[in-house]
């Protein structure tokens, strides 16, 4: 079918009622593109009293139902052909209306889907497609609102490769050969016996031919035909993440009159095993996931879903050392999924955050008993060919779980996994603590009224994840999960290390992967996955920082008699617990953890804010201390200040302003980290790092002097017209020299002229009332990030300006 871009000429409004249209004003519409988020254009809402949860999960932004239409025309030759309207995803409850007439829905708000529109078509006339989506209260996170994701156009004759009609397997490897396993499922809609002539043509990544064989195919009327063959590439380069070769499978069909129809799609050539003993191999290489999970927002673009944007976000995780990603806690985006291929990134891609029983008052469980297998059909048709997907997860935390019924849901999920693609291995993220939280409420609530707890808020909340370690192992979680682990490929665990070993000698072939981990603990979550060869990997809560669950990840200082909620109060925007921030900046964190895996021979230097030097920390366990890498600390010179720096040799040496400072134990025996205290003397500061008493790498920070000024730097000097590309401008405060001032933050005013429109703007402030659609926005220790659209060939130049420094512009050129 001809497939073409559905995503310009849309406008939006908040979905008014009619009948109060008609006794007032009409709520105006207002143009916009595709990928598009409704939610992060509303004004965010303070809470009247104390805040829900909901208001937390979603920033403090407003739900709503918005409206979006198009008008379109359709030419009369599209008349007797078929004409699907595509939508990737629309967040939530969609409801499609084609000239007024209602087409289809989806509730859930992840899910791919076609609206057969050709029914409800007026030919060589202008046509309206409206549709509604609407979110309340049915979330743990931020999810946007609308059509965030792209939209199609499909075109094509009775006869046809049906939608996603392509599927390709490697089904045999070796080192001379591959087979390679096309099906094709072949639709007729007309009322003859239609007979063709099936081509296939493989090509490698140069687009040379390396395959191809023909065959006929007779499809009757209405029942659709699968034509499969088998063709051989021989001298295969196979797809993994350090090398990611990929070939393309065209399948053409042809009548006697011609080309009826053709459809590429994109694969690669690997092999998976799984056992105890080896754990995930890929090409027969054991693999150890490094693993982040990732929601979907982009940040300060919202919930909208630009290929580019995707791509990028898939880069820098893979540079910050990450191998793999689980989507948390919804399917992948396409864009998404052919970037992991591409970069080499392998997926875990994700279903259900909830099953049967709700997590939210308005939330997908309502639709679940209805809706679960043909959104599992959606999610495998997607994935299929892409041989960055892995593992399918089945859900999140789900409490059913720990129940008989629960594991009878999760055996009936996972074999309607297997049946749509046992090529892939089926996990479910299970929280043990979760999963026997029922029983846990039973006990508490039989203890007696005078039982006082052991200990307060801020105590459990700092040893969270102790008190879930040890839950999870015990006989309670052994006995209640046994099942729902027992139907899985792989058992997902989150937050359970403590069943790594024990599981070893009681399931001795079962598999697991920390599906949610603790950043703070990677040091020793990652030596028992360099132990234990039937643990695969392990995925941090989180690789990329996100907007809602505000400040589950904040430094918090309270005073000993002050709750610390887990939660924090508006304005907080952002999570706070990404090894890299919304704006793709990479925080103390991720240069930890690529010290952990053994990836960087460098020390890294973070220093703790001085403004908190000896106040008590009480943060929980996603969140890092509260360091930065840098050494200008105005106002704060002759002041107490403390160093951490990272490094995996034996000692580390600090070294200010040419003074040896101390010299301390680093590597794992000390996680990996040396501690300095001394006094903050501006200058510069370098952290020399040892193995054997050789100089293994070094590190330095330099304090930002002088006047001010600032600069841009775009991640590419040209971008193109093609579908979802966008320029990232990245501003900084710096010196002279280039060291970023990172306590001189003010606004920034940007001017987009030429080629192309501001699409974002903002900062990595965690708390904050700016907007993202603003043309200001102040720096945040030092930074922002501008996004821009390309809207046709040409130029796009940047002006940017800010009080005490000189304005910078920068050209990017739109091919």
């Amino acid at each position: 079918m001809i497939r073409s871009c559905f995503n310009d000429g849309w406008q939006v409004r908040p979905k008014a009622s009619p009948f109060v249209e008609l006794a007032g004003p009409s709520v105006p519409y207002r143009q916009v593109t595709l990928p598009h988020d409704a939610m992060i254009g509303q004004e965010r809402v303070p809470p009247e009293g104390e805040a829900s949860m909901d208001a937390h999960a979603r920033a403090y932004f407003p739900g709503g139902v918005f409206e979006y239409r198009k008008a379109f025309f359709v030419p009369d030759e599209y008349r007797g052909r078929r004409v699907f309207l595509e939508f990737e995803g629309v967040y939530r409850d969609a409801t499609v209306y084609v000239n007024g007439d209602y087409a289809g829905q989806r509730p859930y708000g992840y899910s791919g889907f076609l609206v057969d529109a050709d029914r409800f078509l007026r030919f060589g006339r202008e046509n309206e497609i409206r549709v509604e989506a609407r979110t309340h209260q049915d979330s743990r996170w931020y999810t946007g609102a609308g059509i965030y994701r792209d939209t199609w156009m499909l075109v094509g004759g009775l006869v046809r490769i049906a939608p996603g009609g392509v599927r390709v397997t490697t089904p045999d490897i070796d080192p001379h050969r591959a087979v390679v396993e096309v099906a094709a499922t072949i639709a007729n809609d007309s009322i003859a016996i239609r007979t063709l002539d099936l081509t296939v043509e493989i090509r490698d990544g140069a687009g040379a031919v390396v395959a191809t064989d023909t065959a006929k195919v007779t499809v009757l009327p209405g029942e659709p035909a699968t034509a499969r063959r088998r063709v051989y590439v021989f001298d295969p380069s196979l797809w993994s993440a350090e090398s990611p070769f990929l070939y393309s499978c065209e399948v053409r069909i042809q009548d006697e009159a011609g080309e009826a129809d053709a459809e590429t799609t994109v694969f690669g050539i690997r092999s998976l095993q799984l056992d105890p003993r080896f754990g995930l191999r890929v090409n027969g290489e054991t693999v150890k996931l490094r693993g982040a999970c990732v929601h979907h927002d982009n940040g300060i673009l919202g919930a909208a879903t630009h290929a580019r944007a995707e791509e990028r976000r898939v880069e820098i995780l893979k540079d910050a050392g990450f191998n793999a990603i689980r989507m948390a806690h919804h399917p992948m985006s396409r864009a998404m999924l052919e970037a992991c291929d591409r970069v080499g990134m392998m997926v875990m891609d994700e279903a259900f955050d909830m099953w049967t029983s709700a997590k939210s008052d308005f939330d997908y469980s309502l639709s679940f008993p209805e809706w679960w297998e043909r959104d599992l059909e959606a999610m495998v048709a997607k994935d299929f060919n892409h041989p960055s997907v892995i593992l399918y997860s089945i859900g999140n935390e789900v409490p059913e779980a720990g129940s008989v019924a629960g594991a009878a849901w999760g055996r009936r999920l996972a074999e309607k996994i297997r049946s749509l693609d046992g090529g892939r291995y089926v996990t479910n993220g299970i929280n043990n603590m979760v999963a026997v939280m029922s029983e846990l409420k039973r006990t508490t609530e039989q203890a007696p009224e005078d039982t006082e707890a052991p200990t307060g808020v801020n105590t459990f909340m700092t040893d969270l994840g102790d008190t879930m370690n040890l839950l999870s192992a015990s006989e309670l979680v052994t006995e209640r999960t046994a099942e729902s682990y027992g139907v899985l490929d792989v058992a997902g665990m989150n937050y359970s290390e403590s069943r790594y070993a024990l599981d070893k000698g009681l399931f001795p072939n079962r598999v697991i992967v920390g599906t949610e981990t603790f950043p703070t603990r990677i040091d020793t979550n990652w030596e028992l996955v360099r132990q234990h060869g039937h643990v695969i990997g392990d995925f941090t809560w989180t690789g990329w920082d996100y907007l809602g669950e505000v400040g589950i990840g904040r430094p918090r200082y309270p005073a000993s008699d002050t709750p610390a909620d887990l939660l924090a109060p508006y304005p907080y925007l952002l999570a706070g617990c990404g090894d890299i921030d919304i704006t793709g900046h990479r925080r103390p964190a991720s240069y930890y953890r690529e010290i952990v895996f053994g990836l960087r021979t460098e020390p890294y230097i973070a220093v703790q804010r001085p403004e908190h030097h000896g106040k008590s920390w009480a943060g929980t366990p996603w969140a890092w201390s509260d360091a930065l890498s840098s050494w200008t600390w105005p106002g704060f010179e002759d002041k107490p200040i403390t160093v951490e720096v990272y490094s995996g040799a034996g000692e580390v040496e600090l070294i200010l302003n040419g003074r040896s400072v101390d010299r301390r134990p680093a590597g794992a025996g000390h996680r990996f980290r040396a501690e300095f205290h001394l006094v903050h003397e501006p200058g510069e500061l370098v952290a020399v790092a040892y193995r054997d008493g050789a100089e293994t790498g070094r590190h330095v920070l330099r304090s930002a002097t002088g006047p001010l000024r600032l600069r841009a730097e775009a991640d590419r000097s040209a971008v193109s017209t093609a579908h979802g590309d966008l320029a990232y401008v990245t501003l900084t405060l710096t010196d002279a020299d280039g060291t970023v001032h990172t306590a001189a933050d003010r606004p920034v005013s940007l001017h987009v002229s030429g080629n192309g429109a501001l699409t974002g703007f903002g900062s990595a402030n965690p708390a904050t009332t700016e907007r993202f659609d603003a043309t200001e926005h102040h720096t945040h220790e030092g930074r922002a990030l501008a996004v821009l659209r390309p809207l046709a060939p040409g130029e796009i130049l940047l002006r940017a300006s800010a009080p005490g420094c000189d304005p910078v512009e920068i050209p990017i050129t739109v091919a």
